[in-house]
């Protein structure tokens, strides 16, 4: 097997939304993302399936070394060596690949977050990150994407939090600032034992703003000159916008369920925003 096929196996067999978006692609961009994308999966999985956390460190410092292969020219991982390919074609920053493996150590140090601010820091390392690693291998023209691609990354991660507070909670997790709810009159026991109540459905429609804010913040920077090439993250805005707005049509019942869009729901808003995209760049 091949890095490039090793790396699409990964993309394949996560079921994400992010894969849909790839074959909007030309062949060598869309490989270099699926790289990108394999190396999330390989790190973010080691962090949530592995419950020896002394492991879990050893584990990613070595994805650390890795890194620094994959700059010297060094690789021994498929994906390290789909990564390489991919620096090389889209002069990609090992630097922020570091910054990534960063965010994947808060996860293993970090169970509470006192404020916004901290989990901004978070979400800047674990999405913002990959969303400007991800612009650079779609390309573009004006520096601006960049604030938009980064917005758009924590836009994405918001929604993901919001989604998964019920499954972060059993694994001991609450990535809701803890001044959050306090104000809003939420101990964190009900959300670790699964409690609903008006006050936490209260702080999630907060945060279900919050993220909302962010995605109106991102498209309103990107450059039209942008639209076309950045078509994959457009997508993915409408996969997870769709979803964010599901999760408050069932009155924010996820501490029990993991809440998700239809396959064919999924396809047919990639495939009407990759259309939308590609309009955009005719005109």
């Amino acid at each position: 097997m091949t890095p490039d096929e090793y790396c699409r196996q990964r993309a394949a067999a996560s079921g994400s939304s992010f894969y849909l978006s790839f074959f909007f692609l030309p062949r060598a961009r869309r490989r270099a993302i699926m790289a990108l994308y394999a190396f999330c999966r390989e790190v973010d999985d080691l962090v949530d399936e592995c419950r020896d956390e002394a492991l879990a460190a050893i584990k990613l410092a070595w994805w650390r070394e890795e890194v620094e292969r994959v700059r010297s020219g060094r690789p021994l991982h498929p994906v390290g060596l789909a990564l390489q390919e991919a620096r090389r074609a889209f002069n990609l920053s090992a630097g922020h690949l570091l910054d990534i493996l960063d965010g994947m150590e808060m996860d293993l140090r970090i169970r509470r977050y006192p404020d916004f601010a901290q989990l901004s820091r978070y979400c800047y390392h674990v999405a913002s990150v990959v969303g400007l690693i991800s612009a650079e291998i779609f390309g573009y023209r004006e520096k601006a994407t960049l604030d938009y691609a980064r917005d758009l990354g924590m836009a994405l991660q918001l929604t993901n939090i919001l989604r998964d507070i019920g499954e972060d909670a059993r694994r001991g997790r609450v990535y809701l600032p803890e001044d959050e709810l306090k104000r809003f009159c939420v101990p964190v026991k009900d959300i670790l034992e699964g409690r609903y109540s008006e006050n936490l459905i209260a702080l999630m429609r907060f945060q279900k703003e919050r993220a909302e804010n962010y995605y109106a913040r991102a498209l309103a920077q990107l450059p039209p000159a942008d639209r076309k090439s950045q078509r994959p993250g457009l997508i993915m805005a409408a996969l997870y916008h769709a979803l964010l707005r599901e999760i408050e049509a069932g009155n924010f019942q996820v501490l029990h369920q993991r809440v998700s869009l239809p396959p064919r729901r999924k396809l047919w808003l990639a495939i009407t925003a990759g259309i939308r995209c590609g309009h955009a760049g005719k005109k």
